[in-house]
């Protein structure tokens, strides 16, 4: 499949907004559908007691209504809909479809909601339990997933790959590549790539398709899938062949995003002797928990996943449709064995939120010690010393904000946070106790793409005013 490289992404992707998944080029036309009747179901088991929405809220409110607000009905920015040969396609020319919020402080929910909609052509309001498609916000729970593994002694983070995936050995780096025809030549890495510098996207291993043109060329000639949209396969398959490619630099010399996390979710393979789909559902997802978390959905879930929107030439929100191989409806894919440690995932807001809640309670939930506190603090802390992502650090599946980057939107120093592509955003601040998420569903987003840092914004404005910006 075939993803458009947009400016922004990798804009996106360095300052802990974005993450990577691959995403199709705007659909040119959208038939319309028949409505999605999504069928009542009981809660999930609520994180905190019930939600308390103080007044304070409606800054939230406010800018959650004016970026899913159908702006084209009132002739503000263009024309409501589109003939077709199917019919009139609904469009809306500014921000994004449907938005949820879910803001936890001091271990309560205080604001949880959903703006907009879910399908345009039938104007389904979006709903706080919608299953979105996460794509990076996977990485997080990979790495998690692994630290388990660290605590029972089952590696440490200095340990050479090469060590458990013998395809690592004796890597090689890029030295010239021929653009022309995609040959290119290699040196010897100074070093083994460290589980440490997986960890940290700073092995030197790259991504396809969004990557640099050397990566995405290498990659794609050696059939490396990023991992989203690539039901078929196997990550033991994939990872054997990636360890034989050259690293795009030295390892440790600088942060690269790319399939580092996948190489990890092969570890977690390796180490476990389960697929990497059973060993988070056993090891984090049912401990928490987190029952609409899936890399396939089961049958029974499928009528609660969200509608991925893209923007046609004109910037107009819509529908994302099958192109070049990407199917916005992967998730559904039936007997997947692809478990992409990288991008893999779908889940609700509520689930991840209970990810994150265990980080912040020191790796505790439900009276359920997870990890240990050290662990936490270890995974929580700068990992990849002189070396920058974005003006922050990376700890062990984080990206870690600094002193610098806390200035604006207002999150305290050592918060922790990442987000995936199409459009979800979370972050923990430990200092205020507070979790955070917000989630939509499109990609590439130019309308929308400032909704992420605002939302932060009107949270710390909302929920901790002592710490306005």
């Amino acid at each position: 499949m075939i993803l458009r490289k947009e400016p922004f992404v990798l804009l996106l992707l360095l300052s802990g907004y974005g993450a990577v998944a691959q995403v199709a080029a705007p659909a040119r036309k959208a038939p319309a559908r028949p409505a999605v009747v999504q069928k009542q179901r009981p809660s999930a088991p609520a994180v905190v007691p019930p939600v308390v929405d103080p007044a304070e809220a409606q800054r939230i409110d406010e800018l959650l209504t004016q970026y899913t607000a159908d702006v084209g009905s009132r002739g503000a920015y263009g024309p409501l809909s589109l003939p077709t040969a199917a019919g009139s396609i609904r469009r809306y020319d500014k921000h994004v479809p449907g938005a949820i919020a879910l803001v936890l402080r001091d271990g309560k929910v205080v604001y949880r909601k959903a703006f907009g909609v879910d399908n345009m052509f039938t104007q389904t309001p979006l709903r706080t339990d919608a299953i979105v498609r996460i794509a990076s916000q996977t990485k997080a729970i990979t790495s998690i997933g692994l630290m388990l593994l660290y605590d029972e002694g089952k590696f440490q983070l200095d340990d050479p790959i090469s060590k458990y995936l013998p395809a690592f050995k004796n890597p090689t780096v890029l030295a010239t590549f021929n653009e022309k025809d995609t040959t290119y030549t290699t040196v010897p890495a100074r070093s083994e790539i460290t589980i440490r510098q997986l960890f940290t996207h700073t092995s030197g291993i790259g991504y396809p398709i969004i990557g640099s043109r050397e990566a995405t060329a290498i990659y794609a000639k050696a059939h490396i899938p990023s991992g989203i949209g690539t039901p078929s396969g196997s990550l033991a398959v994939s990872m054997d062949a990636l360890g034989k490619l050259p690293l795009m630099h030295q390892p440790g010399e600088r942060f690269t995003y790319g399939l580092s996390v996948d190489v990890l979710g092969r570890l977690i393979e390796v180490l476990s002797g389960q697929p990497l789909d059973k060993y988070l559902r056993t090891r984090l997802f049912e401990p928490l928990g987190m029952q609409d978390t899936w890399f396939y959905l089961p049958a029974d879930k499928q009528a609660r996943l969200a509608w991925l929107y893209t923007e046609d030439k004109n910037k107009a929100t819509v529908p994302m449709e099958p192109h070049d191989g990407m199917y916005p409806n992967y998730p559904k894919a039936s007997g997947g064995t692809y478990f992409s440690g990288g991008a893999g995932l779908s889940s609700t807001i509520d689930d991840y939120a209970h990810f994150l809640q265990m980080m912040l309670n020191n790796g505790s939930y439900s009276g359920r010690q997870l990890l240990k506190p050290a662990t936490v603090a270890l995974i929580t802390q700068n990992q990849m010393g002189e070396v920058s992502q974005g003006g922050n650090k990376f700890g062990l599946g984080f990206s870690i904000v600094t002193p610098q980057n806390a200035k604006v939107p207002g999150l305290s120093a050592g918060s922790y946070e990442w987000g995936g592509i199409f459009g979800t955003t979370y972050w923990v601040d430990p200092k205020t106790k507070l979790v955070a998420l917000i989630y939509t569903q499109k990609y590439p987003n130019s309308t929308g793409r400032d909704l992420a840092g605002k939302f932060k914004a009107a949270v710390y404005e909302a929920f901790v005013p002592e710490q306005k910006p």
